[in-house]
């Protein structure tokens, strides 16, 4: 598997999430989108939104305009003059109000489905195909994806829409007010040494001076700050895998007296993140020299350039503070990407964090089988077969080295057998499970699965997810298809009867339960299930004397089913008499077979 294989930079970053260009990430971002089921709901909020942005803009230039008259009122000291403008005020004033609550609400929505959509592409892409596992074993990105599925993909899908509404409105804003600016200062005559020279549409080209001044400032100062949110968000996510861990792992921890370890551990973590935000503080500190410096001169610049005009006596006052309305229009307009810009840089980590996931998991080497992987097919009904198989690490598939295959030559196991694979000490048989079940692709060879055969696979440690009791004992399938009578016949096979009355009570059964009771739990599942075809892991390793005796009873009882037991287990030896595989060790290079 080739991808997504990346090797983890000094700052704990993936090397391969950071080479993803940002025209990638809005590519896998598009594909995303046009997979979200709610695309349709986002593109009719989009366009009222758009409808309604349009809608503000009239109301703002009513507002620039309504400033001439009012001031040249107050100026010229004409109360009639005043009231009704006064009053006009309130009607331009009550039409912006209504679009700014439309505004609102429609921005709201619009990052409420845009969150919808994120966040279940996401999880399907993460739990399709076995994706979450290989991803899980080959790459970084799969080692704590919680961070990215959830917080990363809420701040992308909040961040997205309150930056595009931004940027529509600012761009809107900027088309609009530039034409008014121009024609008001398209009669400016300024005095310069006692010459009267006219410079058409100068405000206009103030305020782009202004606002690219104030851009060069921020691209220069803020130029690390998209990097330095990246590795932030790498950190938190660190963090919080290792409280989760170490949650999950209380009572282990607890006995091992290993509190001190843990608290030291969690410390270090917490260093990381808090020296990553020391950059990023001092970083945001140094942007907001720039930000704010440019943010208060603006509230005095545009009376200071339209100033000449006025005392030159060629613009009244109610004319002054129009074009200053004006330019402050254009120049925020402008400098929205100054206002923005360490909004933006956080944009971008968060889109480079979540799109390196999706891509990850889209990869067609992490869904399809390729050339040099093992090779996971439907054989004939009623055989399992291995084809010149073995079984390796990543880093031995990649060199082509090392490994293990099984000794015997293309063995074969026929339905109704009792099968038993061990092998030479050290090896890790739980690859060569995980390899017939289609999650393990490191080696090469071939494993044939019976045609249209009921296989179950019985990890070592059963999955017991939270809920009702009666879920557990079904799943994955529905609990209503198996009626009250048939769970308590099986939870009285595996003597476990007196959880007979708890099938609708929720818990944390992994907490609640032994280890004994979890593993008994997975038999009554498989008397539930009937399946034609059971791998074992090891199931029966570390369990007490009388659990085993009570599940191998279950196993010799099991007429119906193959049986294939991956470890060493003298009692399954003994009672069913299995046939018996051996798994060896290869420490030369593989013959090439061409």
């Amino acid at each position: 598997m080739t991808a997504p294989k990346a090797p983890t930079s000094d700052d704990g970053i993936s090397s391969a999430g950071l080479d993803m260009s940002f025209k990638d990430q809005l590519r896998v971002a598009a594909q995303s989108f046009m997979a979200s089921r709610v695309r349709t709901r986002i593109i009719l909020l989009s366009l009222s939104l758009l409808a309604v942005l349009l809608l503000l803009t009239y109301g703002q230039i009513l507002l620039n305009r309504w400033n001439q008259p009012f001031y040249n009122a107050l100026e010229n000291r004409d109360l009639p003059a005043f009231w009704h403008e006064l009053r006009n005020f309130f009607y331009i004033a009550a039409f912006l109000l209504v679009t700014n609550v439309a505004q609102t609400y429609l921005s709201q929505m619009t990052a409420l489905y845009m969150r919808e959509g994120l966040a279940r592409d996401m999880v399907d892409q993460w739990l399709k195909g076995r994706r979450a596992y290989r991803l899980s074993v080959s790459s970084p990105l799969g080692v704590n994806p919680d961070q990215r599925l959830h917080e990363d993909a809420r701040k992308l899908a909040e961040a997205t829409t309150s930056l595009t509404v931004g940027l529509v409105q600012s761009t809107i804003l900027l088309i609009s007010f530039v034409s008014v600016l121009w024609a008001l200062s398209g009669h400016f005559v300024l005095p310069i040494f006692g010459h009267q020279i006219s410079i058409p549409g100068y405000m206009v080209w103030a305020a782009l001076i202004y606002a690219g001044g104030a851009a060069i400032a921020s691209n220069l100062v803020g130029a690390r700050l998209t990097r330095l949110n990246a590795i932030r968000y790498a950190r938190e996510a660190e963090l919080r895998a290792a409280l989760m861990r170490s949650n999950e792992h209380l009572e282990q921890i607890a006995l091992a007296r290993g509190e001190d370890v843990e608290r030291a551990t969690i410390h270090g973590t917490i260093d990381r993140v808090l020296v990553a935000i020391r950059k990023l503080a001092l970083a945001l500190t140094n942007l907001t020299w720039v930000s704010a410096a440019f943010g208060w001169l603006a509230l005095i610049v545009p009376v200071l350039i339209a100033s000449p005009a006025f005392f030159s006596g060629t613009m009244s006052f109610g004319g002054l503070m129009m074009a200053a309305s004006a330019f402050t229009q254009v120049y925020t307009a402008l400098r929205w990407y100054v206002d923005n810009f360490g909004a933006i840089a956080d944009w971008k980590a968060t889109l480079l964090r979540v799109m390196v996931l999706r891509a990850a998991l889209t990869e067609p080497t992490l869904i399809d089988p390729v050339a040099g992987q093992i090779q996971v097919e439907v054989g004939k009904p009623g055989v399992l077969s291995f084809e010149e198989l073995y079984i390796r690490t990543p880093k031995e598939a990649e060199a082509n080295w090392g490994g293990y295959h099984l000794k015997e030559e293309n063995p074969s196991i026929e339905a109704g057998e009792r099968i038993m694979i061990n092998g030479d000490p050290g090896i890790n048989r739980r690859q060569l499970f995980n390899a017939m079940a289609g999650l393990w692709p490191y080696g090469e060879g071939t494993i044939r699965l019976p045609e249209e055969d009921h296989i179950l696979f019985v990890p070592q440690t059963p999955y017991m997810p939270e809920g009702r009791l009666r879920d557990l004992l079904a799943y994955p399938e529905a609990a209503e298809i198996y009626d009250d009578e048939a769970i308590v016949t099986s939870l009285k096979a595996v003597k476990l009867s007196r959880l007979a009355s708890a099938l609708d009570e929720r818990q944390r059964w992994d907490r609640v339960l032994s280890k004994e009771e979890q593993v008994s739990l997975a038999f009554a599942h498989i008397l539930l299930r009937k399946p034609h075809w059971v791998v074992f892991n090891d199931v029966l390793d570390g369990l007490e004397p009388d659990t085993v005796s009570v599940l191998i009873g279950i196993m010799a009882n099991m007429q119906d089913s193959t049986l294939v037991y991956l470890g060493r287990n003298a009692a399954y030896l003994e009672a069913l008499a299995p046939r018996v595989l051996h798994l060896e060790r290869l420490d030369v290079p593989v013959p090439d077979r061409d």
